[in-house]
């Protein structure tokens, strides 16, 4: 399609794009780049960048005989905005500030530097270059990846294909799994009376005691077991509220959970079973409710892509990498339940200094953001011919 996208030039604009608060002008900074590159994408109504190439759009690629691959990466980041910079060593534990910028060298670091900017312009890169001969490619780029996730949501319900690549900070590994994660509470409901005479009353915030110490046995009991690939899931009370005054029996405790779920659990029948176990802990007199935080967005699943797939195969026969789950909950989730998915990309989430992504410290190396691009050019190329 095109030989003059400079990879380079086009992931240090993106870093220096500030896209914590807003998308728009990193929308536009990639909106002027596949136009340059004579493409013509379109703004879906949530504000997703959709493209593709091989078709005049996706859902004739969809309906086409030929296989249809998506591209699938995100724009937004998360705070605050780290400046550009550009060195010849990886940053330790000091915070990137724009001083250290030597204008040259393989690590680039900055805000979204590999989450996910350098992903983004590797996809861009494979997306701009490929020629498919037997079907089509379509990069979609979701804006709210960090937060809601109902970008890439929408995107798996309206877009149909038969392969899913989905760029995230990998260490160039091919992944094709990840746990589910969403946040949810427990409120513990009892009767309000006077301290002085607390046995009138049903102390919600005695009764947490019990509760805390089942949420700690729900896996032997009710839970989905280890997972293959997965291992355990994980439930962990991160908050607890509770009581309106000093001298007052609480009549409402709330627990705040995060839950990182394994195949074939789901967010919804969670709820249901953990209440049901919690219960079994809990007074007659007292009340209890299971329910998730934001009920009305999406949370991604847990999902397990067979490593056998051919796109895995491709894929790792491309970049040389593992083959492994990933360590962070995606949007790779929603596109899962439609297809064979992997998540892929330059970049690590942490390294042995300490976090990497969403850090004072985030960086990538370029020459991977290159190999990712190659890889995912080769496979795209070999699954189309």
């Amino acid at each position: 399609m095109t030989g003059g996208f400079d990879l380079a030039a086009f992931h240090k604009r993106a870093v220096e794009t500030d896209s914590t608060e807003s998308v728009d002008e990193m929308r536009d900074v990639l909106l002027e780049t596949l136009e340059s590159a004579g493409v013509a994408p379109a703004v879906d109504d949530l504000g997703n960048v959709v493209a593709t190439v091989g078709a005049p759009d996706h859902a004739a690629a969809a309906a086409a005989d030929g296989a249809h691959l998506l591209l699938n990466t995100h724009i937004d980041t998360v705070p605050p905005h780290l400046p550009y910079e550009r060195r010849t060593e990886r940053p330790g534990d000091e915070r990137v500030d724009g001083s250290a910028d030597a204008g040259e060298g393989d690590i680039v670091c900055g805000r979204g530097a590999c989450d996910a900017k350098g992903p983004l312009a590797a996809l861009l890169d494979a997306f701009l270059t490929v020629e498919p001969h037997d079907g089509a490619v379509t990069l979609a780029v979701s804006i709210d990846e960090e937060t809601t996730q109902t970008g890439g949501a929408h995107l798996a319900e309206v877009i149909d294909a038969d392969g899913y690549i989905v760029g995230e900070p990998t260490g160039l590994d091919v992944c094709t799994a990840a746990k589910g994660q969403f946040e949810g509470t427990v409120t513990i409901r009892g009767e309000s009376a006077h301290a002085a005479d607390p046995e009138s009353g049903l102390n919600a915030i005695r009764a947490a005691a019990p509760i805390l110490q089942a949420m700690e046995s729900y896996e032997e009991t009710k839970g989905p077991g280890d997972h293959e690939t997965l291992g355990r899931p994980i439930l962990t009370p991160s908050m607890v509220e509770g009581g309106e005054a000093t001298n007052q029996v609480p009549a409402e405790c709330t627990i705040t959970f995060d839950r990182r779920s394994v195949p074939p659990e789901t967010s919804a029948e969670f709820c249901a079973d953990l209440a049901d176990h919690l219960r079994e802990w809990l007074p007659a007199s007292m009340g209890l409710d299971v329910s998730l935080i934001r009920p009305d967005t999406p949370f991604p699943e847990a999902f397990a892509t067979d490593p056998d797939a051919e796109l895995v195969r491709t894929l790792q026969d491309a970049c040389g990498g593992a083959v492994r789950p990933f360590g962070a909950a995606t949007e790779a989730s929603y596109f899962a339940q439609h297809g064979p998915t992997v998540v892929f990309g330059p970049g690590v989430l942490s390294d042995d200094v300490g976090a990497v992504a969403h850090s004072k410290r985030e960086y990538v190396r370029l020459s991977d953001v290159r190999t990712a691009a190659r890889a995912v050019r080769e496979t795209v190329q070999r699954l189309l011919q």
